[in-house]
């Protein structure tokens, strides 16, 4: 009976304890140190104290809310202002009658915004556009287009896009149906034209 509980009971208890052990294993009461799989070798997006690493959008140019009186007081100070601009400015006290803000853009590729001014009628008629430079001394006028009813956008380029409604032949007064694309690029000195299309 002694060589028993010396041989045998030793034996059965080391099995116990390998099931034992062997059951916890799984998670329910064995805990297990260390990284489960390696680490990536190159970094993935995460999230750190509430802001996202993932690489940022290209931004686009900030909308801005330039003075339209000021707008006014500039460009009627300008000498090379058409003589049709200055006298719709001049008679034009209610700002919103004859100005409007357009889209922002960098065509000057300064970093800094530019704004598109509209100028047009009180039936909101536009006629005429100007590409203000937004500085700390006031807006400065930059370029200037007389045409009818534009849209203005700046390309991926950084050209300024205007399309414009131009007359055909048979259009009558009220209703131009013929289109114009015209792209105009900064230079470092002035805004020149680089094409036009007629449509």
């Amino acid at each position: 009976m002694g060589w028993w509980r010396r041989t045998v009971l030793p034996a059965v208890a080391a099995v116990v304890a390998t099931t034992v052990l062997a059951a916890c294993g799984n998670g329910g009461g064995l805990r297990v140190e260390g990284p489960e799989s390696p680490p990536p070798a190159t970094p993935t997006p995460s999230v750190a104290l509430g802001t996202s690493t993932v690489t940022p959008r290209p931004e686009k140019t900030p909308e801005v809310a330039v003075d339209l009186y000021k707008v006014r007081s500039r460009l009627l100070a300008d000498r090379r202002l058409s003589s049709y601009d200055r006298t719709v400015l001049s008679n034009c006290t209610v700002i919103s009658r004859c100005l409007s803000r357009g889209k922002t853009v960098d065509v000057l590729h300064s970093g800094k915004p530019q704004q598109i001014v509209l100028i047009h009628t009180l039936d909101k008629f536009v006629f005429g556009i100007f590409l203000i430079a937004l500085e700390p001394s006031g807006p400065r006028p930059i370029w200037n287009l007389n045409v009818e009813q534009p849209t203005v956008n700046a390309s991926p380029g950084g050209d300024l896009v205007v399309e414009s409604k131009i007359f055909t032949i048979n259009d009558p007064v009220c209703c131009p149906s013929g289109r114009r694309v015209e792209v105009y690029r900064w230079n470092g000195r002035q805004m020149t034209k680089v094409s036009s299309t007629d449509q």
